[in-house]
């Protein structure tokens, strides 16, 4: 599992290189040819560029490792995808240790996105 960091380096979510869950572990997206979508209506809410996920404008909301956010030209919306199967609730991982701050705040070309990352995963 990889953490999910949100613009402040908070924890915010984890990935399992296909899906997203939040901190209790349930699942809050998946991921198919680089767009992410919300499971319940299968509704896009943007891309994920490496190891940084963009809203619908191509803003970061959040990213994890090491990358360096950085924004993009708003993405076409794809074509809804078929409903995948719900994955198996995986066991909590250890929480990992808070990145360390960088001495200039992230700051990403065209900024962040308005969204918090659990509004983003919400689908608001």
């Amino acid at each position: 599992m990889t953490p999910i960091f949100d613009k402040d380096s908070l924890l915010s979510g984890w990935f399992d290189g296909q899906n997203l869950f939040d901190l209790n572990m349930g699942w809050s997206g998946f991921i198919t040819g680089g767009n992410v979508f919300e499971p319940g209506a299968v509704s896009w809410l943007g891309q994920v560029r490496g190891d940084v996920f963009l809203d619908r404008d191509g803003k970061p909301v959040a990213w994890m490792n090491k990358a360096k956010p950085a924004g993009t030209l708003k993405p076409l919306r794809p074509l809804k995808p078929l409903k995948p199967l719900r994955p198996l609730r995986p066991l909590r991982p250890l929480k990992p240790l808070k990145p360390l701050k960088p001495l200039v705040k992230l700051a990403p070309t065209g900024g962040w996105s308005r969204l918090s990352y659990q509004d983003w995963v919400s689908g608001r």
